[in-house]
């Protein structure tokens, strides 16, 4: 009983510190190489990418490199949050594509790299809990 009003206290602190740091803060830069800059496509990246702050619960940078070669468009973006960096690259005939599958990329490598540190958060035991698991042996 005791175990879960000190699970809630500590989830009502943690609110109360996320919401003491104030809102996430993610900058999305765009750069256009071969072709002109349309803020259509500007504005699309920065909506795309603008999320990935609240994904990682802190402020994060994403810098968007769209270029055009013939009748290949490209695509690079980079997310740096910390020491934490994710990089993908993608080709396609449609920019709007391009971007989409940027984004899913990015968002794929995030979460793995979250759920391995999850997995490494695992508690272990204290020497007063071995030790009265060996007297009770």
């Amino acid at each position: 009983m005791k175990n879960k009003v000190e699970g809630k206290r500590r989830k009502e602190m943690r609110k109360q510190r996320r919401a003491a740091r104030g809102p996430v803060v993610t900058t999305v830069t765009v750069t256009f190489r071969h072709l002109a800059p349309s803020n259509a496509v500007r504005g699309y990246a920065e909506r795309k990418f603008a999320h990935l702050g609240k994904f990682l619960k802190r402020a994060c940078e994403a810098h968007v490199i769209l270029s055009v070669d013939k009748y290949r468009q490209h695509g690079e973006v980079t997310v740096k949050s910390g020491r934490l960096s994710a990089t993908a690259e993608q080709e396609s005939k449609d920019l709007y594509s391009v971007i989409d599958l940027l984004e899913d990329k990015v968002v794929r490598q995030l979460t793995r790299h979250l759920e391995k540190i999850a997995t490494n958060k695992v508690r272990t035991s204290s020497t007063g809990e071995i030790l009265s698991e060996t007297e009770e042996s």
